[in-house]
């Protein structure tokens, strides 16, 4: 293993110390890319430049170009949960595992959900916005008691769980599609995605970005959404048409979209900005000090646990 070079596309924190920590103690030679993510030509030239046997990826595009460029490759691996940016089709041609960190901010991302929905139904942010800009208006008030809110969780995974969990204590009536209901799961309703959408005040979206789920919220599922409701992206902007929702928003239809994923970030449409019901966050919701630590140093492992010839715990294709 001492000879094994592991490239870092990218990373999304000050520093690489826990991953240096991990894989120099592991006898690996670690290489770094930019901190930002750069573009997809860029990486596949890092890749044949350093022949790395393991490329662990943040946001940068890992290209069928970048799998084919190293002759030494043994593994890809996503320091996050979705696979989108890698072309997990080309790793599998080549046999290398691909592997990601699937339950790291389970209870981030599901705690963001439900701030957005707190901060929505008390108007924290539409009224921190008044305060700052001299307006002392509490007569405007047009709040919402989250107890008397129906809920609909799109997905039902281990976040979409969580999230249930949540504002099941907060005594809202929780819906939740999925493909694969569990066979036991107390107070919550499972129903065909159209149903939820025409019941729910709160729309909650926790799903992978796949073909099928490409702009599965659309402008027709937004107009079947109940007139001032909310929607909640806290999982790929991709999945939401995000011109439909700020036609809505302009309409009056959709009563808040919360966003902390948009298509095309980070560059936030000036439309969507212009929106005063948009509550908006720059792709955050998995971030704490806990989540990023235990992201780094468990995505890390398991880049070791493969290059020593061991099974990874989270293989996904």
């Amino acid at each position: 293993m001492t000879a094994s070079t592991v490239l870092v596309t990218d990373f999304a924190w000050p520093d690489l110390d826990i991953e240096r920590d991990v894989l120099e103690g592991a006898g690996l030679r670690l290489v770094a890319g930019p901190a930002s993510p750069a573009p997809a030509d860029t990486i596949a030239a890092l890749v044949r430049e350093h022949q790395p046997s393991s490329i662990l990826t943040c946001w940068a595009q890992v290209n069928a170009q970048a799998v084919n460029a190293s002759s030494r490759l043994q593994h890809v691996g996503r320091i996050g949960v979705g696979l989108d940016n890698i072309d997990v089709a080309a790793c599998t041609a080549r046999g290398l595992p691909v592997t990601n960190v699937p339950d790291y901010c389970v209870e981030e991302v599901s705690d963001h959900a439900v701030g957005f929905a707190l901060a929505w139904t008390r108007g924290l942010v539409a009224f921190d916005r008044d305060v700052h800009a001299g307006r002392w208006d509490p007569a405007k008030a047009r709040l919402r008691r989250l107890s008397a809110l129906t809920v609909g969780l799109v997905g039902y995974g281990r976040i979409g769980q969580a999230s249930a969990r949540k504002f099941a204590a907060f005594g809202c009536r929780v819906l939740a599609n999925t493909l694969t209901p569990p066979a036991r799961s107390t107070g919550v309703e499972f129903t065909e995605l159209d149903t939820l959408l025409t019941q729910s005040d709160i729309v909650v979206l926790h799903l992978p970005l796949t073909p099928e789920s490409h702009h599965l919220i659309n402008r027709s599922r937004i107009n079947a959404m109940k007139p001032g409701a909310l929607l909640v992206n806290v999982s790929r902007g991709g999945i939401v048409d995000t011109d439909a929702v700020v036609e809505a928003l302009a309409s009056g239809h959709l009563g808040g979209a919360a966003l902390d994923v948009i298509e095309s970030e980070p560059q936030v449409p000036a439309a969507l900005l212009a929106q005063p019901g948009a509550l908006l966050t720059p792709h955050v919701a998995f971030s704490s000090d806990a989540s990023l630590a235990e992201l780094r140093r468990r995505a890390a492992e398991e880049t070791v646990r493969v290059l020593s010839g061991r099974a990874p715990l989270n293989r996904c294709n």
